[in-house]
């Protein structure tokens, strides 16, 4: 599947390509908020942080899922850092 993610090193929006499973994703179960981040998943050699609203998915190059402890407050904390 494709995705249309911000990537905020190169401050543009990119097509990523990937199959979002259990091997490289964590979903999170308890969404409830709009904002709150839904999935994390390791993408092309990023993270790719999908939350619960109508905004693109953010692509971090260069982290991953392991380098953030699996970590969704980590994951809120970078979204909220990069999209500012």
């Amino acid at each position: 599947m494709e995705y249309l993610a911000y990537t905020p090193q190169e401050g543009r929006l990119q097509t990523l390509t990937a199959e979002l499973t259990a091997e490289n994703t964590t979903w999170f179960k308890d969404n409830g908020k709009t904002g709150d981040v839904a999935s994390i998943s390791d993408v092309d050699g990023g993270l790719l942080i999908r939350t619960l609203d109508y905004h693109y998915p953010l692509w971090m190059d260069g982290l991953s899922r392991k380098d953030i402890g699996h970590s969704r407050r980590k994951a809120r904390e970078l979204h909220r850092q990069e999209t500012k």
